[in-house]
């Protein structure tokens, strides 16, 4: 795409960049995200050692779960339900297997949403008018990588482990703010007349407060399904820069330079 594409994208995209955040996961290349949206994604080791169920069905533990996954560098997965039913029995027994898959990398804890003592992680979450039983799976930056509501496969909840670009990048939206997803390494052409045009854009009062750039070197394996579902060859020549907006849409891409001097 043409660097001036890039930018005018990025102007009109400013002044909407405070729009709500629905439960999503995934940057996809182009379009609007669903509500819920499969992503490939980095498969957890396997482990001899089920999450402790008592654990799961403890309540009022929510958000003090939130903060020990979030220092033991680990996700976070939350059941949430808020009646008992038929539907809720069978989808806690798919969330209870899924999670003996995911200990090492992993914790979980189960919230029901009129238990007042949850009141804190139900509002953070807006969990209220969320549709149930529900399971978040989030990172330990906070960023909310999967919301699987109703119904759900084991497969799902392992798929929502993302690369830590993706982590970055899927915060920073949901923050309400832009990426400038940076992909270059020392093999690749044109990074210095790229990171000006991205660097320039930074400093530029009227936008610095709604943008992050995020750097991915194309050769890391780590982020080889971040780059997959960016459509972005790991071969590249050329460093290549993506807008990236709220929910989580790579709105377009530059091969090369990217001239700061093309915002109006």
């Amino acid at each position: 795409m043409k660097k001036s594409t890039m930018m005018v994208a990025i102007v009109s995209l400013v002044a909407v960049v405070g729009i709500s955040i629905a439960v999503a996961k995934g940057v996809l290349s182009s379009g609007e995200p669903a509500a819920v949206v499969e992503q490939t994604a980095l498969t957890p080791a396997a482990t001899k050692n089920p999450v402790n169920a008592d654990a799961i069905d403890s309540t009022g533990g929510g958000l003090a779960a939130l903060d020990k996954a979030a220092q033991a560098k680990q996700y976070l997965f939350v059941f949430s339900w808020k009646k008992d039913s038929d539907q809720t029995t069978a989808m806690r027994k798919v969330f209870d297997q899924a999670m003996t898959g995911v200990v090492d990398q992993a914790d979980a804890v189960g919230v029901k949403v009129d238990d007042p003592d949850e009141r804190d992680i139900v509002e953070k979450f807006q969990l209220r008018r969320a549709p149930m039983p529900l399971v978040l799976a989030v990172a330990p930056s906070g960023a909310i990588m999967g919301g699987f509501p109703t119904q759900f496969s084991e497969q799902d909840l392992v798929n929502a482990f993302g690369t830590p670009c993706t982590e970055q990048v899927m915060k920073t939206v949901q923050d309400s703010k832009l990426v400038l997803l940076c992909v270059q390494n020392e093999k690749t052409k044109s990074n210095d007349e790229a990171l000006q045009g991205v660097r320039d854009f930074e400093a530029d009062s009227r936008y610095s407060g709604s943008t992050k750039v995020v750097m991915l070197d194309p050769a890391n394996a780590a982020e080889a399904s971040f780059l997959k579902d960016l459509k972005i060859d790991p071969q590249t020549e050329q460093a290549i820069t993506v807008l990236i907006a709220p929910p989580g849409v790579a709105v377009t891409d530059v091969e090369g330079a990217v001239t700061q001097g093309c915002v109006g």
